[in-house]
């Protein structure tokens, strides 16, 4: 019996590794731990332009693509980087299709809400790829729904230029578009690389980030986009300092602290009624105008494509709108 168990388990092994494509990468994840909370295309291994990809997405799942004609993005960001890569859309989510900075072509099906995708048209226009993001509650939801409807689905977690490079990095292996990964990637990384130079040998100044609604404000630290290039710039995010001031916006606390930058950026789609709910708000305190950045003109509305959508390939111009505020008057 025991030795019947044997053979089976290696039939098993050998099926597995047997299957078509990926053989390689399929033996390196077999001893991986399934606990995986990262992804990134197996560098040690070759990936052709031509026949599948393999790599592992930012939900630890194995994905192998090959050749997929008829892709579908449920994020705006994310259709625009496939683009980006040289690949086309058969169909995106409502935001994709209204985002003023890049344009989809007019046949484009539109799956509705980003939140609330359309799986009836996904499986009716026989969609072969689908990108999804793996911070969307909604999109994690949809997990078991496009494993069973054998829908080849990847899963990307982009905050930062880094992982932006990472998507970038296997969406061109699967269109074999090296060219565009050095055009809007390694390129990219050239000019930030510049920008942070900037930063060295400098003082580190004190920021305040605020992104801002319809509603309300919040104080964001350096795990948020923006934060993490204020960071790499060499600043020092008060809000990393006080915990208390991500839950609200403590005029005390700011007035405690007395940043030498404010930088905001609004969402949601009016960017007007966001900035009139912080001038209702914190900005009606009068204290307000003794802060040091406002007084010093140094209270900044950085714009909404580049500081809360994902910049992408314009990443680097981000870092050096953020340089050129921080650093101009030491460089001049």
């Amino acid at each position: 019996m025991k030795k019947r168990f044997q053979w089976m388990m290696l039939a098993w092994l050998l099926a597995f590794l047997l299957l078509p494509g990926c053989g390689q990468e399929n033996a390196a994840l077999f001893t991986q731990s399934e606990q995986m909370s990262s992804f990134a295309p197996d560098q040690s291994l070759p990936q052709p332009s031509q026949g599948p990809v393999c790599f592992t997405d930012a939900l630890g799942r194995f994905v192998q693509v090959e050749n997929p004609r008829r892709v579908a993005a449920v994020m705006g960001s994310f259709a625009q980087t496939w683009q980006l890569a040289g690949g086309q859309l058969i169909a995106a989510t409502q935001d994709a299709l209204e985002e003023e900075s890049f344009a989809l072509p007019d046949a484009t099906a539109n799956l509705g809400a980003m939140k609330s995708p359309d799986t009836e048209q996904l499986l009716a226009l026989e969609v072969d790829f689908v990108i999804l993001s793996a911070n969307v509650a909604e999109h994690v939801k949809l997990r078991d729904f496009l494993e069973e409807s054998g829908i080849p689905a990847a899963y990307f977690d982009v905050e930062t230029f880094e992982d932006y490079l990472d998507m970038l990095k296997i969406c061109t292996d699967i269109t074999g578009r090296a060219d565009l990964y050095e055009q809007n990637g390694t390129a990219v990384q050239a000019r930030i690389d510049r920008a942070i130079a900037k930063s060295q040998r400098q003082d580190a100044p004190t920021v305040l980030f605020i992104r801002a609604h319809s509603t309300g404000a919040k104080a964001k630290g350096s795990d948020s986009m923006t934060g993490a290039m204020l960071r790499d710039l060499g600043c020092v995010n008060i809000a990393d300092q006080n915990g208390s001031l991500l839950e609200e916006l403590s005029m005390e606390e700011i007035i405690r602290q007395d940043p030498d930058f404010i930088f905001v950026t609004t969402m949601g789609a009016s960017s007007e009624k966001a900035m009139q709910a912080l001038a209702e708000g914190i900005e009606s305190n009068p204290a307000w105008a003794g802060l040091t950045a406002v007084k010093e003109g140094r209270y900044i509305l950085l714009p909404k494509e580049l500081f809360h959508n994902k910049p992408n390939h314009r990443w680097g111009e981000s870092y050096e709108i953020l340089a050129d505020y921080l650093y101009a008057e030491e460089a001049a």
